[in-house]
């Protein structure tokens, strides 16, 4: 069942955002004059199709996008009657226009979505700390348990999503970041250096790496004579770390004890205020034909503190609309720094996903709730927009940069530059898809 959600999810996506981003080429393309001969979701043999105008609609065997297909000379003789139609007899101006559409239609869905779900509710988290682990760039920053992350860089956030997004981006730029923090009623101003992060580092689980977490994750009952017990662990500790690293939630925990069977495994935990070093040899056994590790104790978050975090928001249409708007804008901006970091080396080429991995996280989002869900659609919508835009040849963008390129110069580009640049792109998009392919199945495998 939950193959099928996933399945289910992923299709449904990607059938809307290709749906969207190609009728925005096509209602441009109207609006212009220019006959549309196909418009197809999915490439490869048609499976379903039907006659409607002009145009013939096709669903396609391989659903990884979709076309449109229009009247031009470069690809079949056209009538002399019909050249006026033909995409190749536009203006460089009216196939910009035309060309550009798609991604345009992609951000308009973005903020028409994001609008609707401002207006009936937002969920936000407070970005109130729960565990600040010793040592960590974030402790050496001087925050604590309790703050209120209030301000970063004298931007004003009010979420924890806010807050990771802001710190991804500072952090793919290696800079030291100034925050204002609410601690038990007084704002404190403090520095967080992030200069010496490694690429690793800059993901999804920044906060974790630097230290910095929302929830308290806690012992819970410990076995008599268990590999816990006799390393002194006691219900009710708080878990800061295992072999140096700090924990994020109960699943995290669980996987780096099953990876060390048999071997001794360093716990830093706070116990009545004082930060403790345990060290726990996780027993060994056999399930499903793989050795992992236990040490008889149970772990989890603390529920009571996490949901005195969690709050609903809503807006009139005016603010919703203007937030979504910014939403929209922000992501953009934060995808194209991210995609120039990487390029510079700053942020590491593993944070790529392929098919695979937004298959998942469409599953994951469908299975919280359509709010989720939605949320995911934005995001998947806003990075399809940024990435037709790069200028990069069989992109929307490249077609820009080649009828820029005319209208400056008074003249088309020439067939042989089309063609180099034809070939470059592909390439550049093949070794694109190798590398996030490799990561899908490098998570897989990693589990």
């Amino acid at each position: 069942m939950s193959l099928l959600i996933t399945l289910a999810a992923f299709a449904l996506a990607i059938g809307v955002l290709v749906s969207i981003h190609e009728y925005g080429h096509y209602w441009v393309a109207k609006r212009c004059g220019v006959k549309v001969l196909t418009f197809s979701i999915g490439f490869g043999k048609p499976l379903l199709t039907w006659q409607r105008g002009e145009t013939q609609w096709q669903l396609a065997a391989i659903p990884l996008g979709g076309y449109v297909k229009m009247l031009d000379e470069r690809e079949a003789p056209v009538a002399d009657h019909e050249l006026h139609r033909a995409f190749n007899q536009q203006t460089p101006l009216r196939r910009m226009a035309i060309v550009v559409a798609g991604p345009l239609a992609n951000f308009l869905l973005a903020i028409l979505v994001y609008w609707g779900i401002f207006m009936t509710g937002v969920d936000i988290t407070l970005p109130r700390l729960g565990t600040v682990v010793p040592g960590s760039v974030a402790a050496t920053a001087g925050l604590q348990a309790g703050d209120t992350i209030q301000a970063i860089d004298g931007e004003q956030l009010g979420s924890w999503a806010e807050v990771q997004l802001a710190l991804i981006d500072r952090a793919a730029a290696r800079a030291q970041v100034g925050l204002e923090v609410d601690r038990r009623g007084e704002r404190q101003t403090l520095v967080l250096d992030l200069s010496r992060l490694g690429n690793e580092a800059v993901d999804g689980r920044l906060t974790q790496h630097i230290g910095m977490l929302l929830g308290v994750l806690r012992v819970g009952e410990v076995q008599a004579g268990s590999a816990a017990a006799l390393a002194g662990l006691q219900g009710g500790d708080q878990l800061l770390q295992v072999e140096g690293k700090p924990i994020a939630g109960p699943g995290a925990f669980v996987a780096a004890i099953q990876a060390r069977a048999g071997l001794p495994t360093r716990l830093e935990v706070l116990r009545a205020g004082q930060v403790r070093q345990l060290v726990v040899t996780p027993q060994a056994i056999v399930e499903h034909g793989r050795t992992i590790g236990r040490i008889g104790a149970g772990v989890g978050m603390d529920i009571a503190a996490l949901q005195s975090l969690q709050q609903q928001k809503r807006y009139g249409p005016v603010e919703a609309a203007g937030r979504a708007l910014k939403q929209t804008w922000a992501t953009s901006a934060l995808s194209l720094r991210m995609m120039w970091r990487m390029l510079q080396g700053n942020v590491s080429v593993k944070q790529l996903s392929g098919p695979v991995a937004i298959a998942d996280y469409a599953g994951q989002s469908a299975k919280i709730g359509l709010r989720a869900y939605l949320e995911f659609l934005c995001l998947i919508s806003i990075s399809l927009g940024v990435l037709n835009l790069l200028p990069v040849p069989v992109l929307d963008g490249g077609h820009l940069m080649y009828y820029s390129a005319e209208l400056l110069r008074g003249r088309p580009v020439s067939e042989r530059v089309m063609e180099l640049g034809q070939r470059v792109g592909v390439g550049l998009l093949a070794a694109l898809m190798v590398v996030a392919l490799f990561n899908d199945i490098t998570r897989l495998v990693g589990g």
